[in-house]
Order: structure tokens, then sequence, then C-alpha cells
């Protein structure tokens, strides 16, 4: 990049900044924002950034972006709170989850007519995660009950490590061809996978959680130590379970709920890095995504693409949260708010680069111009709603008493639990 290039983009986190409190009231939002600029300052428009497609710094990028947003993210959720309410989050993994890639992959099969079912499978797949990041404003509302704020966080963070295995069989099958069986020993590594994963994100957690709080005692530590600390256990966490052939995206998730509930005290590092070096790397991430891939998709764009896309996003999605929460007690309001804000994001994309760079599926570049198109889309639906919706369905909450969690309804319990950084 040009130095003229890095003051544009420098300029433009500037302003970020300084606009940033205005911009919560309005419908824009930072990924749509910085999308946007990438779209405007790279190859499709005025060619300052020279990133393409097969670099390994784009992919770089969104993948340790992921992990430091996983472990910030699942350090400020009150483990004693989740306990209380698995009910939620469990249920859209385990029922809501396999039905969204059931019928996303019979979707794109049927609308995506050159896609193999194995191949439609895998796009079903890279589209199944959700991404928080595009939902701030919910996940941050206090008026929205914190049992629904929960259940999409954590329900964000571990979709992606359990689409992973899934995403690279399925890779597995298209390359192998539309008659192949599944490859052998791939049951039991998956099961190896998924069950490493959250074991080392526990130890590492745990661990790390107890020596920081001896060491506060002790007085060994400084504060200006938290940062160094959090990101030597959030990268420790992933690379552990990866050495152990387990998912890197999971450990580094429960890493960081372990880590934040066992330390019992305030880590302002975590909290303030939410708030900055987190935001930044997202910012920066959907710029680059904006600069690299949405040309691709626009290249690439096409009516059935559009349409899937759609689907993808709303009845593909809210029918099986449906299906998943019926019968606890949640109204359907809340399950089509819960259903809308399932956004895709940094999981998908880094899906998707997995395959194009990885993999030899016959449709890879149609797989990922389907995946940017809804990732798009998700930026700009999602992003406009976001903010709107959440003040009028926490309103609908505290007016209504539409809290099936027996949750309280004013706002002051809500303020006091994010008031809790861990």
């Amino acid at each position: 990049m040009s130095h003229s290039s890095i003051l544009i983009v420098l300029l433009a986190f500037l302003m970020f900044g300084l606009l940033s409190q205005r911009l919560q009231s309005t419908a824009l939002t930072g990924p749509m924002l910085f999308a946007g600029l990438g779209l405007l300052i790279g190859p499709a428009g005025a060619d300052f950034v020279p990133f393409s497609i097969t670099s390994s710094t784009v992919h770089m990028l969104a993948e340790i972006t992921l992990i430091l947003v996983l472990f910030s993210d699942a350090a400020a959720i009150d483990f004693r709170q989740l306990r209380r309410d698995h009910n939620l989050p469990v249920r859209m993994l385990l029922i809501g989850m396999p039905l969204t890639i059931a019928l996303t992959g019979l979707t794109a099969f049927v609308l995506l007519t050159e896609f193999t079912i194995w191949e439609a499978l895998l796009l079903g797949a890279i589209l199944a995660p959700t991404d928080a990041a595009l939902g701030q404003a919910v996940i941050t509302n206090p008026l929205v009950p914190v049992r629904i704020r929960q259940a999409l966080n954590v329900e964000s963070g571990l979709n992606d490590g359990i689409a992973l295995p899934l995403v690279l069989i399925f890779a597995a099958l298209a390359v192998a061809g539309p008659d192949a069986g599944a490859p052998d020993g791939f049951l039991s590594d998956a099961a190896i996978r998924l069950a490493v994963a959250p074991l080392t994100g526990i130890f590492v957690g745990y661990a790390g959680g107890r020596l920081v709080a001896l060491c506060y005692r002790k007085a060994w530590m400084s504060e200006t130590a938290e940062g160094l600390i959090a990101l030597a256990l959030a990268f420790g966490a992933f690379q552990l379970a990866e050495a152990l052939h387990g998912n890197g995206f999971i450990s580094a998730f429960v890493g960081g709920l372990a880590f934040g509930n066992t330390l019992g005290k305030k880590c302002k590092f975590l909290f303030e890095f939410a708030e900055s070096e987190g935001q930044l790397l997202i910012l920066a991430t959907f710029m680059v995504f904006g600069a690299v891939m949405v040309p691709i998709g626009l290249d690439n764009f096409a009516a059935p693409t559009l349409i899937f896309a759609i689907l993808a996003l709303t009845v593909l999605r809210m029918l099986p949260v449906s299906v998943s929460l019926f019968s606890k007690g949640i109204s359907a309001l809340t399950s089509a708010f819960i259903g809308w804000f399932g956004p895709r994001g940094l999981a998908s994309i880094l899906f998707g680069l997995l395959i194009v760079e990885e993999s030899n599926v016959p449709h890879k570049e149609k797989i990922l111009a389907a995946t940017i198109i809804t990732v798009m889309l998700s930026i700009l639906l999602h992003g406009f709603s976001a903010a709107s919706a959440a003040r009028r369905y926490g309103a609908y909450a505290r007016t209504m008493g539409d809290c099936p969690e027996n949750m309280p309804v004013s706002a002051e319990p809500f303020a006091q639990h994010d008031a809790r950084q861990v």
C-alpha cells in the first residue's frame, strides 16, 4: 500500500472513532462502513489495496480477529447465569444448527443447480456459524433480556468450531464426487476434534485465571501486563487444541469462559480490548473483505444466488431456531428475534477462504461467491436493523413481561450484569 492509501485508511479509523457515539444512534454500523470503504479503495474502486484472494494476509487477519474476539467475548459471560440458562444455546446448537445446515444445503442444491449435493451441504456448513460482531447493538443493549443476549453470544462463540469439521468433511466429499461416502475415520476424527477443544480451553483458561489471581494477590504483576497475559492465553488455547488435533476456535471460546470466571475479578484489559483493539481488528477485517472479496461476489452476482442468500438469512435460519426453541416457553416474537439475529460474518469469510486456498472442490469459486453475497446482505440487513430491533424488542419484553426465563424486566439488573466485566 502507498503512503497515501495508508493515510486514507488511518483517517477512516480516526473519523469513525470521533463519530462513534453519534453513529450508535443511526443505522450505520462499523462493519457496514468499512466494508464499503474497502470496496471503494480496493481493486474494484480506486485500487489502493494490492491484496489478492490467495493472499495469506487475508486469511491470517480473519483468523487472528476471530480468536481474540471469541476469547474476549467469552470472558465477559457470567458462567453462573449461563449454567442456569444453558438450555437455549444448547438447543440452538444441537437442534437448530444441524437443521439450518440441512435446509440451507437442500435449498442451495435446488436453486444453485451446478452444485452437487455435497457442495450444497458444504455451503450450508460454511454459512451456519453466526457472528455477534454484526449484531453488537443487540448483544450490548441492556434492555434486551440477559438470557437472550447470552444465548446469542454463546451460540456465535461455539457454532463456528462445531461447523468446521463439517466444512472439512463436506469439502472432502465434494472433491471425491457425488456418489462418495464418508471418508474412513471421519466420525472418530470429528469426535476427537470436538472433545479435545473444550478440554484444552478449560485447562488453559482455568490455569491462567488461577495464576493471574495468585500473582495479583502477591503483587507480582502489574495491571499493564493483563494485555500480554490475555493475548498469550487466547492464542495458547487455540494452538494447544490444534496441536492435539482439536478445534482451536472452540478452545479459544471455552478458554475465555474459563479464564473470566476463574479470575474472579474485573479484568480491565479484556473489556478495553473488546472496545478498542478488538473493534479495530473487526473493522480492518471487514475493510479487507470489502476490498478483496466483495468484488468477487459482485462479479458472480446472479438472481438465484441472491434469492438463496435472502432465504439463508431468513427462513433457513429462523425456522430451525423456532423448532429448536419449541416448548421452551419462548414466544413467537422472541423466537423470531433470536432467529433473525443470526448474522453471517467472520467465520463464514474464514471458511470460504479456507475452501478456496486449501481444497480442490470443483465449484469452489461459486461457493465462495454465494458466501460473499450472503455476508454482504447480512452486513447491510442486520446492520440496519440491529439498533432499532433491539430497542423495540427490549421495550416489548419490559412492558409485556415477555421474559419466559423469569428474568427481571427492569433495566437496572441488566446494567449491573454488564458492569461485571471479567
